[in-house]
């Protein structure tokens, strides 16, 4: 067996506290278990580093040369892994479109601290999250989180309706929210952030038409199989030839939210990001 960081935590510890019953409580382990660890590094080194005296806690010469360069090891280590911590990217996974100006804030800060962040597409960030392919999922749907998971609102987002080019509601005046609520409804079921309960009295015989990602659910538009609702971004970001956008002016507003792993604690990084994104939000 070799010498263990462990080894040396446990004797630093020891010999800043100058007392068994103080260092284990500060390690968070048993007394007899600091005593043994001690015990199997002066195995290891082959020499006594602690002097056998029930009267003071008192280190031999050898004792007091390791702690010197144990000192220095276990220093050098804490630092190498913070700077590698610091260079380490938080995965972002978003389904479509990150919110432009939130990212750019974000993104700017956090960087600027020596940080790095990393935005992957993935079908459904929730999803992504739970199998830990991502550090943080950005999501717009209204939904029951894992008890282990956090979330909180990073912005709100105005609706607009999306039509097929030849659909009668390509022009003329716009329509009210209420007034969009017998329409035939394309709905992304995974990542969208409208379906028929999005309206007080939903038409229980109302036409849906359900897809699972973002490229379906224009296609479906475009082909006029029903209308569908997106936040605002959509229509800068990502036009279609066969998508009229227009303004729904009383649409309720939508979410933009943040999703993350809270138990057990996240890394640092992922710590350090959540920082920014409260400095961010409080403007």
């Amino acid at each position: 067996m070799d010498i263990e960081l462990r080894h040396l935590r446990a004797f630093l510890v020891l010999c800043e506290e100058a007392n068994y019953t103080r260092a284990a409580a500060r390690l968070h382990m048993s007394q007899p278990a600091l005593t043994r660890t001690v015990q199997q590094l002066e195995r290891l080194v082959e020499c006594r580093l602690v002097e056998r005296t029930s009267r003071r806690f008192g280190l031999t010469d050898e004792g007091a040369t390791l702690l010197e360069h144990a000192r220095r090891i276990v220093a050098d280590i804490d630092a190498v892994r913070a700077e590698l911590l610091r260079r380490s990217a938080v995965e972002i996974g978003f389904a479509w479109l990150l919110p432009d100006a939130w990212f750019a804030a974000v993104r700017e800060r956090y960087e600027a601290r020596g940080g790095r962040l990393r935005p992957r597409r993935v079908e459904d960030p929730i999803a992504a999250l739970d199998a830990r392919t991502i550090d943080i999922a950005v999501y717009r749907r209204h939904i029951r989180l894992p008890s282990r998971f956090a979330s909180r609102v990073i912005a709100t987002e105005r609706r607009v309706l999306a039509v097929s080019a030849s659909s009668a509601l390509a022009t003329g005046e716009p329509r009210t929210w209420a007034g969009l609520a017998h329409w035939p409804l394309v709905v992304n079921t995974v990542s969208g952030t409208t379906d028929a309960a999005s309206w007080p009295e939903s038409d229980p015989v109302r036409e849906v038409v359900t897809c699972t990602n973002f490229d379906e659910w224009l296609e479906l538009v475009a082909a006029g199989r029903g209308i569908g609702v997106v936040p605002e971004l959509a229509r800068v970001r990502a036009p279609h030839p066969g998508v009229v956008y227009r303004e729904i002016p009383d649409a309720p507003p939508s979410r933009v939210l943040l999703a993350w792993r809270a138990k057990p604690e996240p890394p640092r990084p992922v710590r350090d990001f959540l920082g920014v994104v409260d400095a961010v939000c409080a403007g």
